[in-house]
């Protein structure tokens, strides 16, 4: 009899929901949740997951199809990481488009549907703009510019604006914003494969500050950030800024300076020959400064970071990746 009363009295466990957790951030989520006893994910990704722990669900469905929305009527879902935007500067416009709006506004109808208490969307701080007139320090209450010279950036800003339009569309759903800075790691992003060239180049006359900031410590924030009572938008901030070029000599690497008035036509002419993955676009983010204000996280979500900028860049390098907290030698 005591053991039926123990059965009842079990919670059930917490079921998350991961999109795009094929990708490098959605396999470092999915890998620290599962240690978690009283959880149970499950992955959305039409790619691969290599090696994937057994306990870990993983759908190779398209979130923008009736098999996601199956998914939600059938199972009672406590919580959403948004992680699956993309962001691939080769793709078209119309893929792209239809993939993050599309896509997240079905997964956001889908958590209102269905009532998900809990959705925390992976946005970035590229949303901002790398402007000359930035502010020292950019709030959350800022105007998304990123897109005026970067238009590559618009749909992310999209997606963004989505997830805020839920904050009175769904008051009931706690929704979560997280805008990280430059994230060093193993993920394949523009910052991580920039410091990873033979020589770095840099603009002739510009050393904009940066921020950067560890894989690991944006999963503790995306974790945190799933927390009861959390809501709003954060900015996901990591160690004290520091020049651009002192960023490139902890690398160890040489930096090469380029005149930044023929560095557009030079990235065009590379991009077209996909011997790089950066478009001209992002070369303000090399010239001018993004540097936000993470005090709001800290205040109310209690983020700190742990991992310092030589610990980053060893991991962008790959000399010291970190998998749930574990270092490995490159």
């Amino acid at each position: 009899m005591a053991s039926k009363r123990t059965h009842r009295r079990r919670r059930r466990k917490t079921r998350v929901v991961i999109t795009g957790i094929s990708g490098r951030l959605g396999q470092l989520l999915a890998r620290r949740l599962h240690r978690q006893p009283d959880t149970e994910v499950i992955g959305i990704d039409r790619r691969r997951f290599h090696r994937k722990p057994s306990d870990i669900e993983h759908l190779r469905i398209d979130i923008r199809r009736k098999a996601c929305e199956d998914l939600f009527r059938t199972r009672r879902i406590d919580v959403i990481y948004h992680l699956g935007v993309m962001h691939d500067p080769r793709k078209g416009s119309d893929e792209h488009h239809s993939w993050n709006l599309v896509g997240t506004q079905r997964l956001m109808g889908y958590a209102q549907r269905y009532q998900v208490p809990k959705v925390v969307v992976m946005s970035s701080a590229d949303v901002y703009g790398a402007q000359s007139d930035n502010p020292v320090y950019i709030r959350e209450d800022a105007p998304l510019l990123g897109a005026e010279r970067f238009p590559q950036i618009r749909d992310l800003i999209s997606v963004d604006m989505i997830a805020q339009s839920f904050f009175w569309k769904a008051p009931e759903i706690e929704t979560v914003v997280l805008r990280p800075v430059n994230i060093l790691g193993g993920v394949s992003n523009g910052i991580s494969k920039y410091l990873r060239v033979r020589v770095v180049p840099v603009l002739f006359g510009f050393d904009p500050m940066m921020q950067v900031l560890h894989e690991e410590d944006v999963i503790s924030a995306v974790v945190a950030a799933a927390r009861p009572g959390v809501r709003g938008i954060y900015n996901v901030v990591g160690p004290e800024a520091l020049p651009l070029r002192s960023l490139v000599e902890q690398t160890g690497k040489k930096a090469l300076e380029i005149p930044h008035l023929f560095a557009p036509a030079v990235v065009k002419r590379l991009f077209a020959m996909r011997l790089i993955d950066m478009p001209a676009a992002e070369l303000d983010y090399l010239r001018f400064a993004v540097t936000l204000d993470g005090t709001r996280a800290r205040q109310v979500i209690g983020f700190q970071h742990r991992y310092s900028v030589e610990q980053s860049v060893r991991a962008a390098l790959r000399t010291g990746i970190f998998d749930g907290g574990v270092e490995r030698a490159g």
